[in-house]
């Protein structure tokens, strides 16, 4: 009997010493340092992410308005030469008609 309550108790203490041993080895403090820290990483990580998309975004409309304001221009200096043109043609034919010398 004697020996069975020292092989028990060796058992326990064995135990005790392991739990001991695995308790000190990774603290729950440490998890959670590492979790929140992982958290913010990816947090941060995330956000830049946005931001990145949110710049090719504005990039790409910004670049768009150019584009348009560019083919207004472009559309207006079309129209006023035809303007220009059309004054010029009548003015020819006025003089060809006698209307103007």
């Amino acid at each position: 009997m004697m020996r069975a309550r020292r092989s028990l108790l060796s058992a326990l203490i064995s135990l005790h010493l392991q739990i001991l041993s695995g308790l000190a080895n990774d603290p729950s403090g440490a998890k959670n340092e590492n979790k929140d820290v992982n958290h913010h990483a990816s947090r941060s990580s995330v956000g830049l992410k946005i931001i990145i998309i949110f710049l090719g975004v504005v990039t790409v409309i910004a670049f768009c308005v150019f584009l348009f304001k560019l083919w207004q221009k472009k559309k207006r200096q079309e129209q006023h030469a035809r303007l220009l043109k059309l004054f010029e043609d009548d003015d020819e034919l006025e003089v060809e008609l006698g209307m103007r010398d």
